[in-house]
């Protein structure tokens, strides 16, 4: 497998991973109480806007990044594979109270084990890390701001969301996981 195989493999792993998750970790009706609000279609929008942005926006000659793509590169490949492994992890320690629709399981209890001791979305946290990975892929600046900004929105938004439901949920105990753990980065946000 050739360099160049390699780098569009690993680019080709985000989409995969999140279409394959978007099919699998659907909430069952039966067991969860779905309450997303739309957030995964503002997400899914704000994927798409953001990739085709990002990708027009690389063909931006004096928006290149003065940096040579053999650096940027294997930056944005390691971003790129840690952020899925932060979100996989996350994924799998959920188990099955992870679905990609925000949902309450019918028995569902707060995790606070594994990358959830230290936030309380690591998910999205891989997520976004992997899109940063994507972003200094196109070695361009204004695709990077281009892919970024409205996935963090979206994210943020479906945060929001997603900790009023569960807040509603699990009462007293979630809040107080909310004051000692930060949402996306450890000790800062």
């Amino acid at each position: 497998m050739t360099l160049f195989s390699v780098r569009w493999f690993v680019v080709a792993l985000l989409p995969v991973s999140e279409i394959a998750l978007a099919i699998i970790k659907r909430s069952n009706a039966s067991s969860a109480q779905a309450q997303d609000r739309g957030s995964m279609r503002v997400l899914w929008i704000a994927i798409v806007i953001g990739v085709g942005c990002a990708i027009a926006a690389q063909w931006v000659p004096s928006a290149r990044l003065h940096v040579p793509s053999r650096i940027v590169s294997p930056v944005a490949l390691v971003l790129i594979v840690a952020g899925l492994i932060v979100r996989w992890v996350a994924i799998l320690t959920l188990g099955r109270l992870f679905t990609v629709d925000v949902a309450i399981q019918l028995d569902h209890q707060l995790v606070q084990t594994g990358l959830y001791r230290l936030v309380r979305h690591p998910s999205y946290a891989g997520l976004l890390i992997a899109f940063l990975g994507l972003g200094l892929f196109f070695v361009n600046w204004l695709s990077l701001v281009l892919l970024l900004v409205p996935i963090t929105l979206a994210v943020m938004n479906r945060v929001v969301k997603e900790e009023g439901v569960l807040l509603q949920a699990l009462g007293a105990p979630y809040a107080d996981y909310c004051a000692r753990t930060k949402r996306l980065i450890p000790g800062i946000l």
